[in-house]
């Protein structure tokens, strides 16, 4: 079983490769602010009525918040529900800033 959480290094060279899907689970105004292209937003609240229609159980996803408390809180709540293959970004989109891409800007 995959770890719960997976570095920014890590989740770039998925991304790189095309073998995850980011999923930002932040407020919109939070994405307006900084997001990491390619994402789907899909805010915190909305991942339970969402998840079962919009998100493969299959699929590789890395999901992403500003520090990596909600994602972590998200991929925990995720693979109760069947999605093995769900990450939690450490750090979220701050460590993405810092460690990746700092275009990104830091809020």
């Amino acid at each position: 079983m995959l770890e719960y959480e997976i570095s920014p290094t890590e989740a770039v060279a998925l991304i790189r490769e095309n073998k995850t899907r980011l999923i930002d689970v932040r407020e919109p105004w939070e994405y307006s602010t900084a997001h990491i292209e390619p994402s789907t937003l899909m805010s915190m609240g909305d991942v339970p009525a969402r998840a079962h229609q919009e998100l493969d159980p299959e699929e590789h996803l890395t999901v992403l918040c500003h520090h990596g408390q909600r994602s972590l809180n998200v991929t925990a709540w995720l693979r109760n529900q069947g999605f093995e293959n769900v990450q939690s970004l450490r750090g979220g989109i701050d460590a993405w800033s810092a460690e990746i891409d700092p275009k990104v800007p830091r809020y």
